[in-house]
């Protein structure tokens, strides 16, 4: 016997018992963003390596360790997309859509990084983005903040969840903040976590959102990044308090937030939830101003936040919030016995499909006896099954029964449609 193939470690199927949740989730993010304005965009899964050196940064974790990167038979470093942003933003830019434009996007799909898998987290993974181009002021960043509140309110999320908020400043007060902490830290450079003593000379804004306690404990005398925050960068986070105010979306300010990816600039957010252990931020995001210059494109202010589907899946089902209509389900389940009733209940399923939209019509096919098409019915989670056989097609009826209460009763097929309605109605 030939050896099974499994799938890779960290990378899950999702079977039929759980895409329904997803398409739950992904059809009410979807209904969000629309309200908004927000159209779909899509890009490819593999882009060229450099995209993610120079956009998310040489530095990062993301780049320097967690890459599934390879050659092709040209020679060319290719790189499955680890995040987003930096792809929409070629994708944007390459097609014209970003210079003295407004842009409003969004999109779905696989990421990948090589890293441990856990719970929450995986080798792919799948993320829902959503970016704004064109606009440098604050509102734009609560605009996209008070967007995900609704959706968290619209899932019944939004008491789970927290909002934390900081301000990184532009990238000059950023370089001095950087240049205070190093001088600071290298002195307790022995007390720092292993992965904080490598940032110290590659990234050590990160090393502020270290989990390691001693490191924590070293950081509480260190110099504050809200220090050297500057005026214009103050002013922007500070309407962004307001207007988050204004709208009933209340929010923690987390001086140590910082966010792992080197184009975020002046605001940083991140949705938290102390229902999943480790694995607490369900969405984040922030305003990358030099991003798409960065990338080649000419100056285009922009801010986005990207959300992980299989830890907000978690979520909804650890909290119990999914509700029965998006579980997989069968409305209607028929039942035939015979070749006549065959032709017919197919005929008859294909009328109810056209006649009730959102209707689930599951016919049986294959043959078999009564006892187990019911049987089977009985198993699908039906609430109505239909049952015809030689004696029902001539008369042109069809036995109608009610999986819950047991009752049944005749239809007449050409009526099909109403009968078959009120009771789903009545259920």
């Amino acid at each position: 016997m030939a050896r099974k193939i499994q799938a890779i470690r960290g990378m899950n199927d999702i079977l039929p018992g759980q895409s329904s949740v997803w398409q739950y989730l992904e059809s009410t993010v979807a209904d969000v963003v629309k309200s908004y304005g927000y159209q779909q965009i899509r890009f490819p899964i593999v882009e060229n390596t450099d995209l993610f050196k120079r956009g998310v940064g040489e530095t990062t974790d993301i780049v320097e360790k967690e890459m599934y990167t390879f050659e092709d038979r040209n020679g060319e470093s290719l790189t499955l997309r680890p995040e987003g942003t930096a792809s929409c933003v070629r994708a944007a830019d390459q097609a014209g859509l970003l210079f003295n434009q407004v842009q409003r996007l969004w999109y779905t799909g696989p990421m990948f990084r090589y890293e441990r898998p856990q719970k929450g987290r995986y080798r792919q993974f799948h993320q829902i983005g959503v970016e704004a181009f064109g606009m440098a002021s604050a509102d734009v960043d609560a605009e996209l903040i008070v967007l995900s509140a609704r959706l968290w309110k619209k899932l019944g999320l939004l008491e789970h969840v927290e909002l934390q908020l900081n301000t990184i400043g532009l990238a000059s007060e950023r370089e001095a903040y950087k240049a205070a902490l190093v001088d600071y830290l290298t002195e307790f450079k022995d007390q720092l976590d292993e992965d904080s003593q490598r940032r110290l000379t590659t990234n050590p804004l990160r090393i502020l959102d270290s989990k390691d306690e001693a490191t924590q404990a070293v950081l509480n005398n260190a110099p504050s990044l809200r220090d050297f925050i500057g005026e214009e960068s103050q002013a922007h986070f500070e309407r962004l308090q307001a207007i988050l105010t204004a709208n009933g979306v209340p929010f923690v300010i987390n001086h140590r937030l910082v966010r792992g990816l080197d184009y975020y600039g002046k605001t940083v957010f991140e949705w938290v939830t102390a229902h999943l252990g480790a694995q607490a931020t369900v969405c984040a995001g922030g305003r990358y101003d030099g991003l798409v210059e960065q990338l080649g494109g000419k100056a285009t202010p922009a801010v986005g936040f990207a959300m992980g589907i299989e830890r907000l899946v978690l979520l909804l089902e650890t909290l119990e919030l999914i509700p029965e209509e998006a579980k997989a389900s069968t409305d209607v389940f028929v039942v035939s016995l015979g070749e006549d009733a065959e032709i017919t209940s197919s005929v008859l399923a294909e009328t109810l499909r056209s006649e009730l939209a959102g209707v689930t019509v599951l016919r049986h096919c294959g043959g078999g006896n009564f006892k187990n098409q019911m049987k089977k019915a009985n198993n699908s989670g039906a609430r109505l099954t239909l049952i015809l056989g030689q004696e029902e097609v001539e008369q042109g009826i069809c036995q109608v029964k009610d999986m819950q209460t047991g009752d049944q009763e005749s239809c007449q097929i050409a009526d099909i449609a109403n009968c078959v309605n009120a009771k789903l109605q009545l259920n």
